[in-house]
């Protein structure tokens, strides 16, 4: 199964989103493909500092991340498309199958808030929301 996390800018959300998936399919076993893109990305950006130091937290290193814009090709090649917002999901909805809110796809309402231009704190909240949420699939993934 290829999962691709899509956000605004590629630089916090979705990069953690991919590297606490690619984790959590470690650890349960799952075969699973991560990628992220941003709808606004600038290519090449980096993963915002607080996301790798929350990251960090759950022995996931993010540094290395680079942000990219997302394509159609990424859409085409991914069997499921998880966003952050209804907003980003509304602007995939007529270009890629399969697109839904991370939380949606959970059976959880609401959004993931942006944590960008935010505390440590914000950003350390905004990954325990992911991680709950990516928790909640792997294990009905699992099943």
């Amino acid at each position: 199964m290829n999962i691709l996390f899509i956000c605004t800018g590629n630089t916090c959300r979705s990069p953690m989103a991919e590297g606490l998936m690619r984790k959590i399919a470690q650890d349960y076993r799952l075969d699973i493909s991560v990628e992220s893109a941003g709808i606004f990305a600038q290519s090449g950006e980096p993963a915002s500092r607080y996301a790798i130091e929350a990251m960090a937290e759950y022995g996931v290193d993010i540094s290395a991340h680079k942000a990219k814009q997302v394509t159609e090709e990424l859409l085409k090649k991914s069997d499921i498309v998880l966003t952050m917002t209804q907003s980003h999901k509304e602007m995939l909805f007529s270009i890629a199958e399969s697109v839904y809110t991370l939380n949606e796809y959970a059976n959880v309402d609401g959004d993931i808030p942006d944590p960008y231009g935010g505390s440590l704190e914000e950003y350390k909240e905004t990954a325990a929301r992911i991680y709950d949420m990516l928790l909640k699939i792997a294990k009905d993934v699992k099943q």
